[in-house]
């Protein structure tokens, strides 16, 4: 029986303490929404990094195909693409896709030590729950919501609450209190997965800087892709398992 976990925000990740543990970072908006798609869109890898400066350094020594994208408090970095599904589908396939992102990418890169490391959103959630229960039943699950600038974030924990959903129908856990938390939150909304997003905090602060709102309707989508998204310490690429 596996024990899952649960860490509020990024600035919570002890990184020495994430050794021994299997990782699963939610940034719904859109971090880890982005890496599912850009995967499921043929890219060849995503190459997430802690800052615009990193990405730049990283795009200097790539000798095959990238595409650079990010973005700074919601804001689309200067010289890079716009880190949203809708502006990457038509560029990224067989590419590698350098990210750049203010939470999501620095809360992989700290969760970095765990033996194994994923990325998880609504879109994939169903297919990683599958995937969890058949290749790490027995070990502890530590399910990290990256937040925003050092608070909580609701679509983070709802995301978590999500996954939590799926493993439950198949499997048997041992929750933490954080844990069980986010999947009483999930169970418990009576509200469309969109219009949580939507009325978020950072749902709002984007959608007042000019977002389309189908960007947030394409990513409350639950299980519509089957990506595995795993990152991989030797490379620092993360990469869709095959399945």
């Amino acid at each position: 029986m596996s024990n899952v976990q649960l860490i509020f925000k990024k600035e919570d990740i002890v990184p020495e303490q994430m050794k021994g543990k299997v990782a699963v970072v939610f940034d719904v908006l859109f971090a880890t929404s982005t890496i599912a798609a850009a995967l499921a869109d043929g890219a060849n890898s995503v190459i997430p990094v802690y800052d615009q400066a990193q990405a730049r350094e990283k795009a200097r020594s790539m000798d095959e195909p990238f595409v650079l994208a990010g973005e700074e408090q919601g804001r689309t970095i200067e010289g890079f693409h716009h880190p949203l599904r809708s502006y990457l589908n038509p560029i990224v396939k067989g590419s590698h896709l350098i990210l750049s992102t203010t939470n999501g990418t620095v809360a992989i890169n700290r969760s970095s030590q765990a033996d194994h490391l994923y990325t998880s959103s609504l879109l994939n959630n169903r297919e990683m729950a599958n995937y969890l229960i058949e290749n790490h039943s027995s070990e502890t699950i530590v399910l990290v919501c990256s937040g925003s600038s050092g608070h909580f974030t609701m679509e983070d924990f709802y995301g978590a609450g999500s996954l939590l959903s799926y493993l439950i129908e198949k499997g048997s856990f041992t929750l933490s209190d954080a844990a069980y938390t986010a999947l009483l939150f999930y169970n418990g909304l009576s509200v469309s997965p969109f219009d949580l997003l939507r009325s978020s905090k950072i749902g709002q602060i984007l959608l007042r800087l000019g977002m389309d709102e189908n960007e947030i309707k394409f990513v409350a989508q639950e299980g519509v892709l089957h990506t595995i998204a795993k990152y991989d310490p030797a490379t620092r690429q993360i990469k869709e398992v095959e399945k």
